[in-house]
């Protein structure tokens, strides 16, 4: 059986927005079931059950039970602020959207279902290039919102396994306010914890470092990789090789064209599928 796996826009992971743990478990479960093979549209929902939380999460079903309402409720009125188009075609606007147009909990089913906005759509489907990928179970064990973005964040790098990011930025996307203004502080209760739960939790390792403008410390650099125990994982680059199977009734020859650095076979065919339908 395959394991579900999260596809987003690059665009989409480096928006600005705020997402308990609870919530972002829901939204990430919902996005695992998107089949990029298929036209999605807001009128599709999807649903994940309180015991199906539990089980891929490792959470004691009293707890998701308890969280699950109280997340649905919530999630309702987070909003999410994009900066760029879905494939990263910048045109210096933002937009300013919701993650969903409802949501739906059935207590004594233990359901929670979920309809996208339209807005949101294009950044979770038709993905054909500047996406980040990862399968579900890499975030299933971390239990900070800000260590599942930080994940992601590099996560989006992973071809390159280096990414430096200026602090004002990161104070910003995580949507931080007026939390941690001091240096000292955004590391104690976001970097480090985030790190050292990522290291523990998931098959990345991380390693980081300060820089400073002057005096001022400015940017966070991150060196990371992916554990040698675990290869299906790291970053997948298209080879010449006749042995390749067709997919999706696509061609061989027709995937390897449409591939890009970074891509899996799976993936170049979904780009070759996509730009078939334009």
């Amino acid at each position: 059986m395959n394991k579900p796996q999260i596809y987003k826009s690059n665009a989409l992971v480096e928006a600005s927005y705020r997402l308990s743990l609870y919530e972002q478990r829901i939204i990430l479960s919902c996005i695992s079931q998107v089949r990029r093979d298929e036209k999605l549209t807001d009128q599709k929902i999807y649903t994940i059950t309180v015991k199906e939380l539990s089980d891929n999460f490792g959470i004691r079903a009293d707890r998701a039970y308890q969280h699950a309402r109280k997340a649905c409720e919530k999630l309702f009125d987070r909003r999410v602020t994009l900066y760029e188009e879905p494939n990263g075609n910048s045109k210096a606007k933002i937009r300013l959207t919701r993650w969903v147009q409802e949501v739906i909990y059935q207590e004594d089913l233990g359901e929670i279902s979920l309809r996208f906005s339209h807005a949101m759509v294009p950044y979770l489907s038709q993905l054909t290039e500047q996406f980040t990928h990862y399968p579900l179970e890499d975030i299933s064990k971390l239990t900070s919102p800000y260590a599942v973005r930080l994940f992601e964040f590099l996560a989006q790098w992973q071809s390159t396994g280096y990414r430096e990011v200026d602090i004002e930025w990161l104070r910003e996307t995580l949507q931080l306010e007026e939390r941690y203004p001091a240096i000292k502080d955004l590391k104690k209760w976001v970097i480090e914890p985030s790190v050292a739960q990522i290291n523990k939790s998931t098959p990345m390792e991380i390693e980081w470092e300060q820089k400073k403008k002057g005096r001022k410390i400015t940017h966070l650099v991150f060196k990371f990789k992916y554990q040698k125990n675990d290869a299906n994982r790291q970053p997948k680059t298209i080879v010449e090789s006749e042995d390749k199977p067709s997919m999706f009734g696509i061609p061989a020859s027709i995937i390897k064209r449409h591939a890009q650095p970074g891509d899996s076979w799976h993936d170049a065919a979904i780009r070759a599928l996509e730009k078939s339908k334009r």
